[in-house]
């Protein structure tokens, strides 16, 4: 039996639940979890704000851990090493996205926690081909995070081809954008940090930001006007896009990946006279996940993490929930 914690309702508290996983499939190993983020994704599983969670659900989508076992027909992964899994617990295998590396666009994959029993447990399952040794030197305690987080913002700087000469610009300066203030300054970027706290101006400078700018002062905003070559958003709130994108250089890029819910009211003449581009992306496949782990260990980045035991599990919610958290919260075991 595996012992986790789950939500039976929506924004329910989590409480102690048991579940049988039955046999272990050969392509998969189970981790005797040690560690797992709290991730706003998870809050909006709980919640079913997406409208797909079935209950009991149990959250959990960044799981640091050791593997316990492991199926018949996993021969690159051992028990007793230490792994890593995010959001996908399994891939297709057999879609072309899969075929050409990009696990992460499948259609058919399986998400950690939807449908599937997450991390917030002793153990948890998954395809092996979802779950990464984490290289000797990374901060166990912390790692977490990069497995959803930390791979949502690398995974743009990847696929679009980020230059260490370019002008960065992030958003947004919580779970997401400190990240992302860490690896463009360790990328090599030039980087400017928008947000709307003037306490965190300061902290965006430590993080790695080279500039800060309020985001929510238009003036400032329109000073910036034709600076950046790239721009990522990570918050989930509207603001002027029209402005954000008037600070693109020429062929400069927009991309978001936090989940505003409002519609992008757009001018396409900014786009069009200046060749900008609008973009978003999820998390990274598995190659680009295996880069950032490299990326991290060379660089001795980490995430900033309140950790919480597994007990206080409805508490560490709460803290995430109020919007304080700094700035990513863990379950330690």
């Amino acid at each position: 039996m595996i012992k986790a914690y789950a939500a039976f309702e929506p924004k329910g508290e989590l409480k102690p639940f048991e579940y049988d996983p039955g046999e272990l499939k050969p392509h998969e190993v189970e981790i005797a979890v040690r560690f797992c983020g709290i991730c706003h994704s998870d809050l909006s599983v709980i919640d079913s704000a997406w409208g797909n969670t079935t209950y009991p659900v149990v959250p959990g989508h960044e799981v640091v851990g050791e593997i316990a076992k492991k199926g018949e027909r996993v021969a690159h992964l051992a028990v007793g090493q230490v792994v890593g899994l995010g959001w996908h617990a399994g891939y297709c295998n057999a879609c072309a996205q899969c075929h050409a590396g990009d696990q992460n666009l499948c259609a058919g994959s399986q998400a950690t926690i939807i449908g599937h029993y997450g991390g917030f447990a002793d153990k948890v399952r998954a395809a092996a081909d979802c779950v990464f040794p984490i290289p000797e030197g990374i901060d166990l305690a912390s790692a977490g995070p990069l497995f959803c987080g930390g791979i949502t913002v690398f995974n743009p700087l990847v696929q679009f081809g980020v230059k260490p000469t370019d002008r960065v610009a992030v958003i947004g300066i919580g779970g997401l954008g400190h990240l992302a203030l860490k690896f463009l300054a360790a990328w090599g970027c030039e980087v400017t940090a928008f947000t709307s706290s003037d306490s965190k101006r300061e902290e965006a400078l430590k993080l790695g930001a080279s500039h800060t700018l309020n985001s929510r002062d238009p003036k400032e905003v329109a000073a910036a006007a034709g600076r950046f070559d790239f721009i990522i958003s990570t918050v989930n709130v509207k603001l002027d896009w029209n402005l954000y994108l008037s600070a693109l250089r020429p062929r400069g890029r927009l991309h978001f990946v936090g989940a505003t819910l409002d519609p992008l009211d757009i001018h396409v003449f900014s786009l069009i006279t200046g060749q900008r581009s609008i973009s978003g992306s999820p998390v990274g496949s598995p190659g680009t996940i295996v880069k950032m782990l490299e990326f991290v260990r060379r660089h001795n980045l980490r995430p900033v993490v309140e950790t919480f035991a597994f007990d206080r599990v409805n508490e560490a919610v709460a803290r995430l929930r109020s919007g304080l958290a700094h700035y990513r919260v863990v379950l330690r075991r």
